[in-house]
């Protein structure tokens, strides 16, 4: 499992078209992707499982933990990125409630790697 932080990604100032923008890129795929909004309410889960693909996981709102293997949890909050690699166990609660867009497809690979935030920094 790899966490990042939003506001920790390198971004690109964009001023095409008129716009005044910051992008930060964060996933590229060629292959089909499936993309999803779950909600999760008071004492939300999504239940421990093997991640079929490649998956990515961005806390919109509210705030939750994240484990994987062994692990008792990371917490995670609005503007955290979560991935996992295919065939990574890997649960995601919240005790108040949480809503976050999750990205599954083969060959993803998040534009973020040097971003890591380490596993100290989030508990």
């Amino acid at each position: 499992m790899k966490i990042f932080r939003t506001a920790e990604i390198k971004g690109k100032e964009v001023s095409q078209y008129n716009s005044k923008m910051l992008m930060r890129k964060i996933i590229m795929t060629d292959a089909p992707t499936h993309i999803a909004i779950i909600e999760l309410g008071v004492d939300g889960i999504v239940g421990y499982h093997e991640a079929a693909v490649p998956q990515l996981l961005i806390v919109l709102e509210g705030e939750g933990r994240v484990r994987t293997g062994n692990e008792t949890g990371i917490n995670v909050k609005a503007g955290d990125i979560v991935f996992w690699d295919k065939g990574e166990e890997h649960e995601t609660e919240s005790a108040e409630g949480m809503t976050a867009l999750v990205v599954e497809s083969q060959g993803l690979e998040p534009f973020i790697q040097n971003n890591l935030v380490s596993q100290d920094r989030l508990n």
